[in-house]
């Protein structure tokens, strides 16, 4: 199997790339994969990293409809269509998959042209522009959510595939995984805003943390992301709350896997990897849109989960202590409600991604 892959710009287009390039290493050792990125995204460090070739294209994204600064993506997409495909005539692969991002698009493009087997995937509940566009031509569309069909009407054919999930993840035990963290019975909550932080989730966990100092029957684990580390601990420093026993900040978690599979409940953004992975453990969740993303994607995401009871949203402008405190105690003071939280995430979960993907590209192959 000869096949490249185009994804970038966040991590969240990056890493489904790199789980089915995972998974077609594992099926077939000899597969010959290739990446195609840019050098200002994250792939440029993510995808070496991993042991795969790349090579990269100049493109940029659009400014939206109908502006003047659009003159040069628009430029820089021609010009790309005609370089990835001296690329493709180059590396001859049979099979071309996008997983978003702008990157992705001269890419599919360029093969949809050439009649060159594509498959286009779509992590979050709103497609992408690049994956709508991509759509009408590409030969298959995955998607991670149900609800993403209505939106992807003139798509060729359409495969409800969930998001590539990490091993790591699903093979996360919740007893061992409590055995590891040294929790018995407490009530264990995580709560993150992504690698770089969310300020304003940093701002209200800081109020929580004060509502919650002298009761140790909640256990918490608060990751402040880089940017917002050192606020929030002169914050707590301010407070008299950075000593607490039963609270951790840190920067990172770095065993996201054990800290969910631990959890009773994450308090969190509503990217589209950070939704599944949320999903096939099972774990109740208090959703925080962020409201500075591309489509306002993170809102479908979470809407998806709470329309479903497998989650609660709050928008970031009712996000506050009051309305944190009144859903985590809705959520931890009744069982019944927490066990059906969890029970409504795994029901809407799709694990089998990866697998589902390769099997469609070997038969996209014949």
């Amino acid at each position: 199997m000869r096949i490249i892959l185009a994804g970038g710009g966040t991590a969240g287009h990056i890493n489904p790339a790199i789980a089915i390039a995972n998974f077609i290493r594992l099926k077939d050792p000899d597969a010959q994969i290739l990446f195609i990125g840019t050098e200002h995204g994250m792939e440029r460090e993510l995808i070496p990293r991993e042991g795969y070739d790349i090579t990269f294209i100049r493109v940029s994204g659009m400014k939206g409809k109908r502006n003047l600064k659009n003159l040069v993506p628009a430029a820089q997409f021609v010009l790309a269509i005609g370089a990835c495909r001296r690329i493709i005539r180059r590396f001859r692969p049979d099979v071309v998959v996008g997983t978003g991002g702008y990157v992705c698009a001269p890419v599919v493009a360029a093969a949809n042209s050439m009649h060159i087997p594509t498959l286009i995937h779509e992590q979050n509940v709103f497609p992408g522009s690049a994956i709508r566009m991509l759509a009408k031509r590409s030969d298959v569309t995955a998607i991670s959510f149900g609800e993403s069909a209505r939106y992807l009407g003139d798509a060729k054919e359409i495969l409800l595939t969930g998001n590539p999930i990490r091993p790591a993840v699903l093979q996360a035990d919740r007893a061992r995984a409590r055995k590891e963290l040294g929790l018995s019975d407490e009530r264990y909550i995580v709560a993150f805003g992504g690698s770089l932080g969310a300020k304003r989730i940093n701002e209200v966990m800081c109020d929580y943390i004060a509502s919650i100092r002298h009761d140790t029957s909640v256990r918490l684990c608060f990751a402040t992301g880089e940017r917002g580390y050192q606020e929030v601990m002169n914050t707590l420093h301010e407070r008299g709350l950075e000593h607490l026993g039963h609270v951790e900040v840190k920067k990172y978690i770095h065993n996201m896997d054990v800290a969910l599979a631990a959890a009773d409940l994450a308090i969190c953004r509503s990217g589209a990897i950070t939704v599944s992975e949320l999903m096939a453990l099972g774990v109740p969740s208090i959703l925080i849109p962020s409201p500075n993303v591309t489509n306002n994607h993170q809102e479908y995401n979470a809407r998806a989960l709470a329309d479903n009871g497998a989650a609660v949203m709050i928008a970031e402008k009712d996000f506050d202590v009051h309305s944190l405190e009144r859903e985590t105690k809705r959520l931890l003071d009744h069982p019944q409600i927490l066990r059906e939280t969890a029970e409504h995430a795994i029901a809407m979960s799709k694990t089998q991604a990866t697998e589902m993907i390769y099997d469609k590209l070997v038969s996209m192959m014949h």
